[in-house]
């Protein structure tokens, strides 16, 4: 499949913005949790190219091949923390957003394992994935020949 266009020499501002947030989102989530958080999203969307870039980035920042592979049924192991598993149900809400938004439950339980401003911050990762994911799927961008 052919790119269709590369964004950032298209409009270069809107690309900015866009990687200003992901430069204060990454400064502000554990590096770790945030590789799982953008990993999982991209997962949902089915954006090649992100699930590419997040696992090399993920197993660069240390985390595990198994963890990775497991991440898809993240409800269905027990490798990931009661504190991951809070961020990860968040992804998975967000991303989804339905007519009812994010449940009581999913809400509760990240608040019960993460500050309010560490809530604010996983919004933002997860939001700014979501907007990375929903440029390079319909512009085809193209994961690296490795």
């Amino acid at each position: 499949m052919e790119p269709r266009m590369k964004i950032a020499n298209v409009v270069p501002e809107a690309y900015d913005a866009v990687l200003g947030l992901e430069k204060y989102a990454s400064a502000h989530v554990d590096p770790t949790l945030y590789e799982l958080v953008k990993l999982r999203a991209s997962m949902i969307n089915g954006c090649g190219f992100c699930i590419d870039m997040h696992s090399h980035d993920a197993l660069k920042a240390g985390e595990t091949p198994q963890r990775l592979f497991e991440l898809m049924a993240w409800r269905e192991v027990d490798c990931f923390t009661d504190k991951e598993r809070a961020a990860l149900a968040l992804v998975d809400q967000v991303t989804r957003l339905d007519e009812g938004g994010v449940s009581d439950e999913v809400w509760d339980e990240a608040n019960a394992q993460f500050t309010e401003e560490e809530v604010a911050n996983l919004l933002v990762a997860i939001a700014t994935i979501n907007v990375w994911n929903r440029v390079a799927i319909p512009t085809r961008m193209q994961p690296p020949k490795r």
